[in-house]
C-alpha cells in the first residue's frame, strides 16, 4: 500500500531565518518565500510567489544551469555568486548575493537560499565590534581603578605641601598639581560611569527620547542647523533606561552638530533622525523578530578615514578639543540594551545606525 505524504511541508520556521529563502517547483515557479526575502526586496510575498525565479536575477545563465543540475540529481547542492534585481522604485544597483540551491521533499521541490554579501560583511563587523567593546571595557575598568588610587595620593600630598609653603609662586605649582589631579579624576569617573550606574528599567518611547535630544541640540546650536524628523509612529515602547538612551543619542548628535560647523556657518547643516522597524534582525549572533532601527544622518565632512575603524574606542577623537569618550559611552549604553551602534561615513554623508531589540 502506498503511504501518502503531505502535499507540502510546513514553511513557517523559515520566517525565523536571517537569510532569504524560497521554495521552488522543478520548473522554477515559486511556491513560498520567507519574511526576510520579502523585507530584503521590499516586495509583498504574494507578488513574489507569483513570479519565476529566473526573473529575479540580472544574469540567469549560471542559475539555470545549476538549478537544472540539482533538479536532475547531478549533484545535491549548488553554490555560486550572483546579482539580484531590485524592485522598481528601489536602489538602482543590483543586490550581490551568495546563492545556495538544494533539493528537498524527495526531489519534488528545490530550496533556494540567498545570503546578502553585505549581510555577511555586516555580521563579521558586528562580531568584531562586540569583541573589541568587551576587551576595551575590561581594559578601561582595570586601568581606571589603577589610576584612581594614586591620583588621590597625589592630590592629598599636594594639599599637605601647600600648607607648608609661604611662597605664592610655589603655591601656584601645587595648585596646578591639584587642578590636574581633579581633571584626571573627572576623566576616570566618566570612564567608570557606565559600569557602576544602576540600569533603570521602564517603558521607553524612542520618539520621546529623540524629541528631548533634538530640543537640547537645537538650544545649543540654534543658528544654521536643521533637524529633520522621519519617524515611524507605529514603533512600540520597550523596556530600557531612558536617561542612558538620551545620553547615547545626545553624544552622537552633539558630535554631528560640531562636525557641521562649516555648514552651520553656510546655513545648510542638516541632521536627519529616522526610525524604522527591522524584522528578523541579527544583533551579535542573536536573532530578533523585531528591532528598532534608528539612523542619525548628517551632511557633514565625514569621519576622518584614519580613525573611522576606531571611533568607538576610548580617547579616539576627530577634534583636538574632544575627549574621545562620547561614542564609547554611547556604544556601551546601547549594548546594555542588547543593541549595537554602527557607522557609515563618507564626505557629505555620515550615518550612525542604532539597533535595539523590540518586544
Amino acid at each position: 500500500m502506498k503511504i501518502s505524504r503531505p502535499q507540502a511541508p510546513a514553511y513557517d520556521s523559515f520566517d525565523h531565518l536571517a537569510t532569504m529563502v524560497a521554495v521552488l517547483r522543478p520548473d522554477g515557479r515559486c511556491v513560498y518565500v520567507n519574511a526576510t526575502f520579502e523585507a530584503a526586496l521590499g516586495v509583498p510575498r504574494k507578488a513574489l510567489q507569483k513570479g519565476d525565479v529566473f526573473d529575479w536575477f540580472v544574469d540567469d545563465t549560471t542559475l539555470r544551469s545549476t538549478f537544472a543540475s540539482v533538479v536532475n540529481n547531478e549533484f545535491s547542492t549548488g553554490r555560486f555568486e550572483a546579482l539580484m534585481r531590485r524592485p522598481p522604485g528601489g536602489p538602482a544597483d543590483p543586490l550581490p548575493v551568495h546563492v545556495i540551491i538544494t533539493q528537498i521533499d524527495h526531489g519534488e521541490q528545490v530550496l533556494l537560499e540567498l545570503v546578502e554579501v553585505e549581510q555577511q560583511a555586516r555580521q563579521e563587523r558586528e562580531t568584531r565590534t562586540l569583541d573589541q567593546a568587551r576587551v576595551t571595557k575590561e581594559l578601561i575598568r582595570n586601568l581606571a581603578h589603577e589610576i584612581k588610587n594614586p591620583l588621590g595620593g597625589i592630590r592629598g600630598a599636594a594639599q599637605l605641601l601647600e600648607m607648608e609653603l609661604d611662597d605664592p609662586a610655589l603655591i601656584e605649582y601645587t595648585q596646578v598639581i591639584i587642578h590636574e589631579a581633579d581633571r584626571l579624576q573627572a576623566l576616570v569617573d566618566r570612564l567608570l560611569a557606565p559600569h557602576r550606574r544602576p540600569h533603570i528599567v521602564a517603558d521607553v518611547n524612542i520618539h520621546e527620547v529623540l524629541e528631548r535630544v533634538r530640543s537640547l541640540v537645537l538650544a545649543e546650536f540654534s543658528r544654521g542647523l536643521k533637524v529633520v524628523r522621519d519617524y515611524d509612529a507605529s514603533l512600540p515602547e520597550f523596556r530600557g533606561d531612558r536617561e542612558q538612551l538620551i545620553q547615547a543619542v545626545l553624544n552622537i548628535m552633539h558630535n554631528a552638530a560640531q562636525a557641521l560647523s562649516q555648514r552651520r556657518q553656510d546655513g545648510d547643516a542638516v541632521i536627519i533622525l529616522r526610525t524604522r522597524a527591522g524584522r528578523q534582525v541579527t544583533i551579535g549572533k542573536q536573532r530578533y523578530r523585531l528591532a528598532l532601527e534608528l539612523h542619525i544622518e548628517d551632511n557633514g565632512p565625514g569621519v576622518p578615514s584614519e580613525i573611522r575603524d576606531r571611533i568607538f574606542f576610548p580617547l579616539v577623537s576627530g577634534r583636538d578639543s574632544g575627549s574621545g569618550l562620547g561614542l564609547t559611552l554611547a556604544q556601551d549604553f546601547v549594548q546594555q540594551h542588547h543593541g549595537l551602534i554602527e557607522c557609515e561615513s563618507e564626505s557629505g554623508r555620515t550615518v550612525f545606525k542604532i539597533q535595539i531589540p523590540l518586544p
